[in-house]
């Protein structure tokens, strides 16, 4: 959908973009912030991740395989990574109508208007992400000609309250149980799960799992600052007082750091892409990863059981951590990316591997 309303993007230090309308004409806000993927646009904006932000797609052409059917398979949406979309807005260059893929079933604006969720096409992505990354990430408000709405900041609330499930769900029939905290959770962890023998028992972010009967603990991606999650933290706290192996993934990763005594620091304007380069930390090993962060581990504040895991090759942030002794490890970056790169996937076998060796 799509059509010459004129609605415009203003940032909190004054900016203004003007472009028109496609999706849902309204008025909206949060944190604008940028990807830089070439694809995927269907997963990105069902990702809990980008829950109260603007999103800025840097490639020019979006829209031009549209989106796919909403099948379901093994009760999750085949073809996205949430039941719903998460975006407060979409931010495009240029925006294409028609649209052919095998797939589709409909055109992205369409489906971002059926989710009233407002897009902004004609609008020189290349000038708005130069000044996301000299400033920053910023607040900002998308507005049709002759409304207003206040600016809002997502980070101020608890996030991951909003996109957590609210009761306790399983998946699967394996023959490991897995108990995964859901701060968020992309739908591809839980298939690569599934792939892996597994058993799923999905609880919500808060959620006291200490009385549960489980093989292996994982706690997923998710939205927002992670200090807003005080339970979960608390919570993992003691579960390293345990054995079980436990990973994490983006959220899951700074919640890990937390529990472990660390500190977490908010980013200048995040990473965001499917093209982030990571080196494992001791080795010649460097990877192309997918990640959807805003948020880092400060790795100078890593206790002495505690090391890097991987590092960003960009910036030298972390990019994960892992126990001295015991069987507990995180990534910043996902490994479960969809779609891709895939290179990382091998540390879903690693996590398995570690609850098969604490079986025995």
């Amino acid at each position: 959908m799509t059509d010459s309303k004129k609605i415009k993007l203003v940032l909190e230090d004054g900016s203004e973009f003007s472009g028109f309308s496609f999706g849902s004409h309204r008025s909206n806000s949060g944190e604008v912030v940028f990807n830089t993927a070439m694809t995927g646009y269907p997963e990105s904006l069902t990702d809990p991740s980008y829950k109260g932000q603007i999103l800025v797609l840097t490639y020019p052409l979006i829209g031009n395989y549209g989106v796919p059917d909403e099948l379901v398979e093994e009760n999750l949406l085949k073809y996205f990574e949430s039941d719903r979309l998460h975006i407060s807005g979409l931010i495009v260059s240029d925006y294409s109508v028609e649209y052919s893929h095998w797939n589709a079933k409909i055109s992205l604006g369409e489906w971002i208007s059926q989710h009233k969720i407002p897009g902004i096409h004609g609008i020189d992505t290349r000038h708005l992400t130069k000044i996301l990354r000299e400033k920053g990430t910023m607040l900002g408000k998308i507005v049709p000609d002759g409304e207003d709405t206040d600016f809002y900041d997502p980070n101020q609330d608890n996030l991951v309250a909003q996109v957590s499930t609210q009761k306790k769900e399983v998946y699967g029939n394996g023959k490991y149980r897995i108990l995964l905290i859901d701060c968020g959770v992309k739908y591809n962890i839980i298939r690569y799960l599934l792939k892996r023998d597994t058993t799923v028992i999905r609880v919500p972010w808060d959620y006291d799992f200490l009385g549960e009967q489980y093989d292996g603990l994982f706690i997923s991606n998710g939205p927002g600052d992670p200090k807003q999650c005080k339970e979960t933290i608390k919570n993992l706290s003691r579960a390293f007082e345990g054995d079980l192996p436990i990973m994490g993934i983006c959220l899951g990763n700074q919640l890990m750091a937390l529990a472990s005594g660390a500190d977490t620091y908010k980013l200048k304007y995040g990473h965001r892409s499917h093209n982030q380069p990571v080196l494992q930390v001791g080795t010649d090993h460097a990877y192309i990863t997918s990640q959807n962060h805003g948020f880092a581990i400060n790795n100078e504040t890593l206790p002495a059981d505690w090391k890097p895991y991987f590092i960003n090759l960009n910036d030298q942030t972390n990019e994960g951590m892992i126990h001295g002794s015991k069987p507990f490890f995180s990534t910043q970056f996902h490994p479960e990316a969809s779609g891709g790169p895939m290179d990382t996937d091998f540390l879903f076998d690693q996590f398995i591997e570690l609850i098969e060796k604490s079986k025995k």
